[in-house]
């Protein structure tokens, strides 16, 4: 039984082990790529960055694409927690662009965006990345749609415009709005188009108090 014990505490700390590694090879990429980008993202300058084997890529996660995508989606989950406590506090519609704002510089400050924009630019020169880079901004649209039912619910904007649809050009237009402010350093030209849509978001609310309702049909 003494052994049998002593064989478990091996494993554990074996396991245990082997989850900070895989942590420090992912932390490590997501530094690489916001700092070298994509391009400089390789086996060794990844495992250099965490002080660790290079063969250690290839044990953990099979390939260097493998491990840049476990960044990417280590990213998008810890982005998606934040955020999804975020919307659930908000219960205005002037409330939610406030928290799109933060999140849009919060996105900036981290570094996110360009790991984001670093894994999408790679796309297009690693067959099989653009798929997979697509199918982890898939959930951002759900995300969003969500966050729009919770804030115009049944009111006669809802029905004028389908959640759906909407959230679909609003994650497409943050991420055109990430991509540009990356590439020219200035956030100020994005802010600006923030502040315009509360704004408007803030009048769409004002008319839609004046908008008739439909009376139930009687029976």
């Amino acid at each position: 039984m003494a052994k049998a014990g002593a064989a478990s505490k091996v494993a554990a700390s074996g396991t245990k082990k082997s989850a900070t590694t895989r942590q420090a090879l992912v932390d490590s990429t997501i530094a690489t790529l916001r700092d070298e980008g994509f391009s400089g993202a390789s086996a060794r300058a990844i495992s250099e960055r965490a002080g660790l084997n290079q063969g250690l890529v290839f044990y953990h996660f099979g390939s260097v694409v493998n491990l840049l995508l476990a960044a990417l989606d280590a990213v998008s989950e810890a982005r998606m927690e934040k955020y999804s406590a975020a919307i659930a506090q908000v219960s205005s519609a002037s409330e939610i662009m406030s928290i799109a704002t933060q999140i849009f510089q919060d996105d900036l400050d981290t570094g996110y965006v360009t790991v984001l924009v670093e894994m999408i630019a790679g796309a297009s020169s690693t067959p099989g990345l653009g798929a997979e880079v697509a199918t982890r901004i898939g959930p951002w649209f759900t995300f969003a749609k969500d966050a729009l039912d919770k804030t115009f619910g049944d009111s006669p904007i809802a029905a004028l415009m389908p959640s759906g649809d909407v959230a679909y050009s609003v994650v497409a237009l943050y991420l055109g709005l990430e991509m540009l402010t990356h590439l020219n350093g200035d956030r100020e030209p994005a802010l600006k188009l923030f502040a315009h849509a509360q704004q408007m978001v803030v009048l769409l609310g004002a008319l839609s108090a004046f908008a008739p309702t439909v009376p139930p049909a009687s029976t």
